[in-house]
C-alpha cells in the first residue's frame, strides 16, 4: 500500500503539470505587440498611452535595469469562439519562482481605466464571459524592468551593481515570453483546484488515516476518468467523482484560519521609493477587480503612507479603493504611517507614526484602526504597548518573532506587557508567513504549529503576494472555498482583522502575558547598517521637536506663524524613512542615497524654521543668548528657554607622565595614554575609578563580518571569535583648543581622527569619532570596560528604558548578543553608576567578565557598534566619512544618564537678540521628561504637551504654562480628550499631576 500511495501522488503530479494545468486554456491566438521604452523615469499615464510604439515580436529581449516599457497589445476574438470565456494571456518573461522581486505591469484600457496588475502568479486580463465573436482587443501595459537583486531560494546574496540605476547598466533584463489570446476553461480550472485542494491535504495527513486513504482512492478514480487526449471533455467527469471527498465537513474541533487578504508591501528594500508607488498601485488595481469576482474576499491594507501615494499618483485606482472600503471589503489596517521599525524610532516619532497613520485613515474613511499590523519588523520594543494603547489601539499583529533562530517562542496568543505596565492582546500567525498562498502545506502547519491548543483554535493568515507579487489570485480564494468546511483540514474563512481580533480575544479572555521586549533573535545587524541613514532619523527627530517647540512658543509669545503645514511634511518625510527596510539600512544603495538626501533637505528647512522662530523670540539687540532645548536646565538656562550663557571654569590640559596626556575640570581627572587610550577616568567627588582595572577604554576593535545569510541584516555570534585592537596612533597631540586630546589612526584602507575633551564642570568624557571608512565585510566597535559590578543594565526606549542582563545565563540572554538602545546605556552598583550616551548610534553589547590576579572584581564592558561593510544589496555600504559624538558619564545615576543623554543630541543654540525667553511650559520634576510642545494639529492654537516618567519610579509633578490656561484635558496621541481620565489638578496656570512608572501623558491646554 506503501507503494500504492507514492505512486498515486507521483501520477497526480506529473498529469497536473503536463495535461490539466495546460488545458485550462486550451485555444490561443496571438497578439500584436508594439512597444515605447520611456525615457529616464516613468511618465504619467496619458503620455504612455499616446507615445509613438514599434512593433516588438515575442522571443525579444526588453528592459533596461529600472526601465519603463508601455505595451500595446491588440487583437481579434476569432469568431469560433463565441459563447466561451476568453482572456489575453501577457507574460513579460516572468519568473514565477520570484514573485514581487522582477518586472511587474498595469494593463490598462485605452481610455487610460486601470484593469489589474501583471505579476508571475496573475499573468491573464479577462477579456469577456462570455465573448460575442470578433471583438476588437487593444490592452497597454506600463511594465517595469525592476531587475531581480535577490536571488532564487535558497537566496544568493551577491554583491551587485543593479540596486542603483546609476550603476546598473542599460542591458535588457528580460524575454517577452507570451502575448496571447486564449479561452479559459473554468471546468479544467476548477478540476486543477479540487486535485491540489485534495493532493495537499492528503500529503499532509497521517500515513495510516483512514482520510488520507479516502483521498488517494477518490483522486486515483479521478484520474482514471481523464482523457489524457482531451482533458477538456474529460474534466466535468472527473470533478463528479471527487464531489464526496469535497463535500465530507471538519470535524467540530478543527483549528480555524481567519484568511485576510493581503498584499505586503516593503515601502522602499531592493527597490526604490518611486517603485513601491506603483507596486502599490499595480496591487491596488488587481484587488479592486478581486474584490468585485469574489463575493466573500476581504482585502486589508496598512501603511497609510502606500494609500497616500494612490490617492496622489493613480487617482483612476483610487476611485475604485474608495467604493471597495464603502463596501467593507478593502480595508485600511494598521493604523500606523508605515510599517515603521520599532527599535530605534524615537519617543515622539514612533508616536506620530500612529498619529499620521490613523489621522489619514479617519479622515478619509471616518476607520478608526484598532488594531496594529506589523507582520515583518525586526522586534518590537518595550516602550510600544502603551503607545499603542495611547493611540486608541488594542491589538498587535506579528509574524517576524517566527524568525528567531535561537528560541522557539512559546505563544502564538498572548498578552504582551511594556514597561508601564500597559498590556496589548498580540497574536503571532502560526501559519509563520505573511504570503500565505493557501497550500495545504501552510493550512496544517498553522494547526500544527498553534501553540495554544486547548485554550484557543483561532488563528490567522494573511494570505496573498506581496511586494508587488499581485496580492491575493483568484486560486487562493478557490481554495479558501474548498477549505471552508474540509474534513482533515483547518477551516477558512475571509475576515477583516478586527474581526479576528475581536472574536480571538473574545474565545481567550485570560492568555499568557509576556513581558518586555520582543526581541528578534535575527537581523541584529540592522542596529548599525547605513550609519548615515540612522544619522539622519536621530538628527530629523531632534530637530523637529526643536522646530515645533519654538515655534510653538513664539506662536503664543508674538503671534508668529505656527508651520502647520511644513512640519505636517516633514515628520511624514521622516516616518517614511523609518520604514523596516530603511532605517534599517537594508535596502538597496538608491534607497540610501535618496534618504541621504532627504535627511539634508529636512535639516536645513527644519534649520530654517528654529532660526526664524528663535529670532522672533529673542527680538532685536545685541545680547547674546543661548536656546535650550532640552528637557533639563544646564548652566542656568531653563528647559525650553533661552537665557545669557554662564562662564564655566576651564579644563586643564597636562602632559602625563608615562606618556599622554591628562585632562581634569575638577569634577573628573581623565588620563589619555601615548595610544590614545583611556586608561583613568577618575570621579574626583566619588573618589572612585571609572575604568577596569588593566582596561582602557575608547578602545577601537575591528571584527571580521561575513554573516551566514542575510548581509545587511544580520550579524552572527561567531564574529567574536577574531578582534583586532586598533592601538596604534599615527598622532596622539593637543587638540585645537588646547584643552582636548586629539589621536589619529590608520587601520587597512581607513582612518580615524578622535577628539577626546572634558567640558569644564559637567562630569563627562565627550568622545568625537569621525572615521573615513573603506573597510570591506567587517564590523567596528567602541569600547569602555568599566570597573562595575551589574548584572543587569538599563537602554532608553521610547518613553523610558528597558532592563537587560549582562550575563547568558540561559539560551534567551545569550541569543542577545547585540541590541538596540537610543540616547544612552546605564550600569550601576547601588550609589554609583556609568552611563554612555551617543547622538546617532543604536547598537551596542554589554558583556562581564571576571578579572584574574591581585583583583577579583568584576569588569563590564559596554561596546558601541560604530560600522559596518556588508555588499549587500548595497555593495558600497557605509564607504566615506561618519561622525559620531559619545560621552562617558562617571558616577551617573539613571537621572544623569537621562538627561546627559538628551544633551548631547539637542546642544545650545546661540542668537543675538534682547531678551530672554521663559519657557511656554515648565515642570518642577527632573524625573518627568516633556518629549513635545506643539500646537494641536487641528489648527485651534490649544497648545499640546506630552511628557512621561523617565525614571521608573512614581512621580509627582507641576507644569506651569506660559500662558493662560483656561481648561485642561488629558488627551491621547492625536489629541482627543480620553474617556474617564480625570484632568490635572489645575492652580490658575499651573497643573499638578501623578504618573506611575514611564507612564505617558499627553495634555491639551485651552488658552484664555
Amino acid at each position: 500500500m506503501h507503494d500504492d500511495r507514492e505512486l498515486v501522488e507521483a501520477r497526480l503530479r506529473r498529469v497536473l503539470d503536463e495535461r490539466i494545468r495546460p488545458a485550462v486554456h486550451p485555444e490561443s491566438v496571438p497578439l500584436r505587440v508594439a512597444v515605447w521604452h520611456a525615457p529616464g523615469e516613468p511618465v504619467p499615464v496619458a503620455r504612455g498611452l499616446a507615445a509613438e510604439h514599434a512593433p516588438i515580436e515575442v522571443g525579444a529581449r526588453w528592459g533596461a535595469p529600472w526601465g519603463t516599457s508601455w505595451f500595446r497589445v491588440t487583437g481579434t476574438v476569432p469568431d469560433r469562439w463565441a459563447g466561451r470565456t476568453v482572456e489575453a494571456l501577457l507574460d513579460l518573461g516572468f519568473d514565477e519562482n520570484l514573485p514581487g522581486f522582477q518586472c511587474e505591469g498595469l494593463v490598462y484600457r485605452p481610455d487610460g481605466t486601470p484593469v489589474k496588475g501583471l505579476n508571475p502568479r496573475n499573468q491573464w486580463v479577462r477579456v469577456g464571459a462570455p465573448v460575442r465573436g470578433g471583438e476588437e482587443v487593444c490592452l497597454h501595459v506600463e511594465a517595469a524592468s525592476n531587475p531581480v537583486i535577490l536571488e532564487h531560494h535558497p537566496f544568493l546574496f551577491r554583491p551587485t551593481p543593479l540596486g542603483d540605476k546609476d550603476t546598473a547598466g542599460s542591458e535588457p533584463r528580460y524575454t517577452l515570453t507570451r502575448m496571447d489570446l486564449a479561452v479559459f476553461d473554468e471546468t479544467v480550472w476548477q478540476l486543477v483546484l479540487d486535485l491540489e485542494v485534495l493532493g495537499e491535504l492528503m500529503a499532509e495527513l497521517p500515513v495510516d488515516s483512514a482520510r488520507r486513504w479516502e483521498i488517494l482512492r477518490a483522486v486515483e478514480r479521478s484520474l482514471d476518468a481523464v482523457d489524457l487526449h482531451d482533458v477538456n471533455g474529460t474534466a466535468a467527469r472527473a470533478r463528479d467523482l471527487l464531489t464526496g471527498v469535497l463535500a465530507a465537513p471538519a470535524v467540530a474541533s478543527a483549528h480555524r484560519i481567519s484568511a485576510v487578504g493581503h498584499a505586503h508591501i516593503d515601502s522602499a528594500w531592493l527597490w526604490p521609493l518611486r517603485e513601491t508607488v506603483r507596486k502599490v498601485a499595480r496591487t491596488a488595481a488587481n484587488m479592486t477587480a478581486l474584490v468585485e469576482d469574489e463575493p466573500d474576499f476581504v482585502f486589508a491594507m496598512s501603511q497609510a503612507q502606500q494609500w497616500a501615494w494612490v490617492k496622489e499618483h493613480r487617482p483612476e485606482v483610487w476611485a475604485r479603493v474608495k467604493e471597495a472600503v464603502a463596501e467593507g471589503r478593502f480595508v485600511p489596517t494598521g493604523g500606523m504611517w508605515v510599517e515603521s521599525d520599532t527599535n530605534m524610532p524615537g519617543s515622539e516619532a514612533m508616536a506620530r507614526q500612529f498619529v499620521h497613520g490613523k489621522r489619514f485613515f479617519l479622515d478619509e474613511f471616518g476607520i478608526e484602526n484598532e488594531e496594529v499590523w506589523l507582520p515583518d519588523t525586526f522586534g518590537f520594543a518595550a516602550g510600544l504597548p502603551q503607545i499603542i494603547r495611547a493611540a486608541g489601539a488594542r491589538w498587535l499583529l506579528t509574524q517576524k518573532i517566527s524568525w528567531s533562530q535561537t528560541n522557539a517562542f512559546p505563544h502564538h496568543t498572548f498578552r504582551w506587557e511594556g514597561i508601564d505596565g500597559t498590556r496589548i492582546f498580540t497574536h503571532f500567525p502560526p501559519v509563520d508567513t505573511y504570503n500565505c498562498s493557501m497550500r495545504g502545506s501552510e493550512i496544517a502547519h498553522a494547526a500544527r504549529n498553534f501553540r495554544d491548543k486547548g485554550r484557543a483554535r483561532h488563528s490567522l493568515a494573511p494570505t496573498g503576494w506581496g511586494d508587488g507579487g499581485g496580492g491575493t489570485t483568484r486560486e487562493m480564494v478557490a481554495k479558501a472555498a474548498r477549505l471552508r468546511d474540509l474534513e482533515g483540514s483547518a477551516t477558512v474563512v475571509w475576515e477583516t482583522p478586527r474581526a479576528f481580533f475581536e472574536q480571538a480575544e473574545a474565545d481567550y479572555p485570560d492568555p499568557p502575558v509576556w513581558v518586555g521586549e520582543l526581541y528578534l533573535e535575527l537581523h541584529r545587524a540592522t542596529l548599525t547598517s547605513q550609519a548615515a541613514t540612522k544619522r539622519g532619523n536621530r538628527r530629523s527627530e531632534h530637530l523637529l521637536r526643536e522646530a515645533e517647540l519654538w515655534s510653538a512658543t513664539a506662536a503664543v509669545r508674538t503671534g508668529f506663524p505656527y508651520p502647520y503645514e511644513e512640519l505636517d511634511r516633514i515628520w511624514k518625510t521622516v516616518l517614511l524613512h523609518q520604514f523596516h527596510d530603511i532605517l534599517p539600512g537594508s535596502s538597496i544603495a538608491w534607497v540610501h542615497r535618496e534618504a541621504r538626501a532627504a535627511y539634508a533637505r529636512v535639516a536645513a528647512e527644519l534649520d530654517g524654521i528654529v532660526d526664524t522662530a528663535q529670532r522672533a523670540l529673542a527680538g532685536e539687540g545685541t545680547r547674546e543668548l543661548v536656546f535650550n532645548a532640552a528637557p533639563h536646565s544646564r548652566g542656568g538656562i531653563p528647559a525650553g528657554g533661552a537665557g545669557a550663557p554662564d562662564r564655566p571654569g576651564a579644563t586643564e590640559l597636562s602632559p602625563r607622565a608615562a606618556g599622554g596626556y591628562v585632562l581634569g575640570d575638577g569634577a573628573l581627572r581623565v588620563e589619555v595614554d601615548s595610544r590614545g587610550l583611556v586608561v583613568s577616568a577618575y570621579d574626583v567627588e566619588a573618589d572612585r575609578e571609572t575604568i577596569a582595572p588593566g582596561g582602557a577604554a575608547n578602545l577601537l576593535q575591528l571584527h571580521p563580518d561575513l554573516p551566514n545569510r542575510w548581509d545587511a541584516w544580520d550579524v552572527d555570534r561567531f564574529y567574536r571569535n577574531t578582534v583586532t585592537d586598533l592601538t596604534d596612533a599615527d598622532a596622539v597631540t593637543p587638540g585645537e583648543d588646547g584643552a582636548s586630546v586629539r589621536i589619529v589612526r590608520s587601520f587597512g584602507a581607513s582612518r580615524v581622527t578622535q577628539v577626546l575633551s572634558l567640558p569644564p564642570g559637567e562630569r563627562r568624557l565627550v568622545v568625537d569619532t569621525e572615521v573615513d571608512w573603506h573597510e570591506t565585510e567587517k564590523f567596528l566597535k567602541l569600547a569602555f570596560p568599566l570597573d562595575v559590578h551589574a548584572e543587569r543594565y538599563a537602554s532608553e526606549t521610547q518613553f523610558g528604558h528597558v532592563f537587560r542582563p549582562t550575563h547568558t545565563n540561559t539560551s534567551w540572554e545569550a541569543a542577545r548578543f547585540e541590541a538596540c538602545n537610543h540616547r544612552f546605556v546605564h550600569l550601576e552598583e547601588p550609589g554609583w553608576g556609568v552611563a554612555v550616551v551617543n547622538d546617532s548610534t543604536y547598537g551596542h553589547d554589554v558583556t562581564r567578565t571576571v578579572r584574574t590576579g591581585g583583583d577579583r572584581g568584576t569588569t563590564t564592558t559596554v561596546r558601541v557598534s560604530l560600522l559596518r561593510a556588508p555588499r549587500f544589496p548595497d555593495p558600497e555600504t557605509d564607504q566615506g566619512v561618519h561622525r559620531f559624538r559619545h560621552a562617558l558619564i562617571p558616577g551617573a545615576g539613571i537621572a544623569d544618564a537621562v538627561r546627559e543623554g538628551w544633551r548631547i543630541n539637542l546642544p545650545e543654540r546661540r542668537v543675538t537678540g534682547a531678551c530672554d525667553v521663559p519657557p511656554l511650559v515648565a515642570v518642577d520634576d527632573d524625573a518627568v521628561v516633556v518629549t513635545a510642545v506643539k500646537l494641536a494639529d487641528d489648527g485651534s492654537g490649544d497648545v499640546g504637551v506630552r511628557f512621561h516618567e523617565a525614571h521608573g519610579g512614581r512621580a509627582r509633578a507641576t507644569l506651569t504654562a506660559g500662558f493662560r490656561v483656561a481648561d485642561a484635558t488629558v488627551a491621547d496621541l492625536l489629541e482627543r480628550p480620553l474617556d474617564g481620565r480625570e484632568p490635572p489638578v489645575r492652580d490658575g496656570d499651573r497643573l499638578t499631576v501623578r504618573l506611575r512608572p514611564f507612564e505617558l501623558v499627553t495634555l491639551r491646554l485651552r488658552r484664555g
